[in-house]
């Protein structure tokens, strides 16, 4: 068992399949730098990526266009992003609560909404058809090399953005003075407003971006990863992305690492799946286990540098 599933890891489709299912955790997980740098904790990152999943797919079948299905999303994700804070920065609820709000909406929600605009119940397998999906791109040059174009190339549209928007929130992040100030308001937003920054702006500024990012990853897991929206489709992907901005210490290379270690672990899932004599319950808990496991090393190393700050040497 242990050669079977050696022998087909180590396969171009196996590493091909981790970036794919990397893709939406992804756009999650820069969702949560956006929102941290901030000072906010997007925690309703999963019921974001539920709702988006489905208004992506219904604005996609609405129109027949797949780029009007992931715009919506994106559009659906800011509005959610700018629910929660509405009701955390105004309305002074914890954004905790919004969050926990937005997530339950997502899993229960969605349901009673997809059966009101079309009748259906659970999913939407009776309205896909391939001109609804997102297509997928051959990279030129790299695709007829070798192993390396049969991981990097084939992919669909936005999963190639999901790695560029790393640089892109990167960009956002260090080199623009909105950057400037989303970092400066959640390190000390009162010294922030001192100088003149409207705290309360910057934030909605970046909940709302973070909104719109869990857009993108709800639009890739019902156009394209699922090939379109059934209930409990995100499956812990949201918190997973909480994890793997813990995990890349809030910067967005650090969570595209870990995002690509969480994608990993699912990928992985799937190959164990397959193999005779193995227990599915004990398969499905493989992802669950890694972001554990993460987060514990996270911890630990966290601890670990705490201490040696603290630990002032003695000068004679």
């Amino acid at each position: 068992m242990l050669e079977q599933l050696i022998a087909s890891v180590f396969k171009a489709d196996f590493l091909f399949s981790v970036i794919r299912i990397t893709a939406p955790i992804l756009f999650a997980a820069l969702a949560a730098v956006v929102a941290e740098k901030a000072g906010v904790v997007n925690i309703g990152l999963e019921g974001i990526m539920m709702i988006t999943a489905l208004f992506g797919f219904l604005f996609a079948y609405w129109t027949q266009s797949w780029i009007i299905g992931v715009l919506g999303a994106v559009v659906v994700g800011a509005l959610l992003g700018l629910l929660m804070g509405f009701f955390s920065f105004k309305l002074k609820t914890d954004i905790i609560l919004a969050g926990i709000a937005v997530n339950m909406l997502g899993g229960g929600g969605t349901i009673f909404l997809l059966n009101m605009f079309t009748g259906l119940k659970g999913n939407t397998g009776a309205l896909v058809t391939s001109n609804l999906l997102i297509p997928t791109f051959k990279i030129p040059l790299i695709s007829k090399i070798p192993i390396l174009g049969e991981i990097l190339s084939g992919h669909a549209i936005l999963t190639y953005l999901a790695f560029l928007f790393v640089w892109l929130t990167w960009m956002l992040l260090y080199k623009t003075p909105l950057g400037l100030d989303i970092r400066a308001v959640g390190e000390n937003p009162d010294a922030a407003s001192s100088v003149g920054v409207s705290v309360l702006k910057i934030r909605y500024m970046a909940i709302l971006v973070s909104g719109g990012l869990a857009g993108l990853g709800g639009a890739f897991m019902s156009l394209y990863y699922s090939q379109g929206w059934n209930s409990g489709m995100v499956a812990g992907r949201g918190f997973i992305a909480l994890a793997a901005q813990a995990m890349g210490r809030g910067e967005p290379v650090g969570a595209m690492l870990s995002s690509l270690l969480f994608g990993l672990a699912q990928a992985l899932r799937t190959k164990v799946s397959g193999l005779q004599g193995v227990s599915s319950y004990l398969v499905s808990l493989i992802p669950y286990l890694t972001t554990i496991v993460g987060l514990v090393l996270y911890v630990l190393s966290t601890r670990r540098k705490t201490r040696k700050h603290q630990i002032q040497p003695i000068e004679g």
